[in-house]
């Protein structure tokens, strides 16, 4: 084999390493497989005028994220998973309640360097977060509450390692508005601010 044709596969070869790994093009799909955590932030409000401080825990769950591309490197997302619980604690007083939530979120992402090997990307979207099986315990146990819906702003950060020409591993953050009117009895008794900061591992195929 003579050097001209060695030069040629090695050139070959170092233009195949360098090629579109997993570029979005208008009309891909891509299906993400994984787990969020969900970290509400320190201070979550407080409830009867005041008097009782809220903390509102975190939790992990299975996800699933659906994005499609309207134009390259441009993508609506769909971000569904099962039901996170939380426990409810008030400050000085312990465990009073626990809540079960669906935060369903529609983002719109651009994806940088998508023919590379390391894609960054960010989105901003809207969040509809649903409570649901709220139970009460300790100070509060035998009394009814309720925690109301939520819609707010969403925002999304992340970076695809690619591994294949059709699937990669994604690591990403968002931060979501989520704030939410209490009830106790079905009387209001304040505002729960919880705006989590959710951190994600996937695997992530494309279509």
């Amino acid at each position: 084999m003579n050097q001209r044709l060695i030069g040629g596969v090695l050139a070959a070869t170092l233009a195949c390493a360098v090629q579109p790994a997993l570029a979005q093009q208008t009309g891909n799909f891509t299906l993400g497989i994984g787990a969020h955590q969900v970290n509400p932030k320190s201070d979550n409000g407080s409830v009867l005028g005041g008097a009782a401080e809220l903390e509102i825990g975190d939790n992990v769950q299975p996800t699933i994220t659906f994005e499609y591309f309207i134009r390259d490197n441009l993508g609506i997302e769909v971000l569904a998973a099962t039901p996170f619980k939380h426990d409810i604690d008030i400050k000085g007083v312990g465990k009073v309640g626990t809540t079960k939530q669906l935060p369903p979120t529609f983002s719109l992402q651009y994806h940088w360097n998508s023919r590379g090997v390391v894609s960054p990307f960010v989105g901003l979207g809207v969040n509809y977060t649903t409570f649901f099986s709220e139970k009460t315990t300790g100070a509060l146990r035998g009394t009814r509450l309720k925690l109301d819906d939520s819609v707010g702003v969403a925002a999304h950060v992340g970076v695809d390692f690619i591994l294949t020409e059709r699937s990669s591993i994604r690591v990403d953050a968002r931060w979501i508005d989520i704030q939410t009117d209490v009830e106790l009895n079905d009387q209001k008794i304040g505002k729960a601010t919880i705006d989590p900061t959710v951190f994600g591992l996937a695997y992530v195929m494309k279509f």
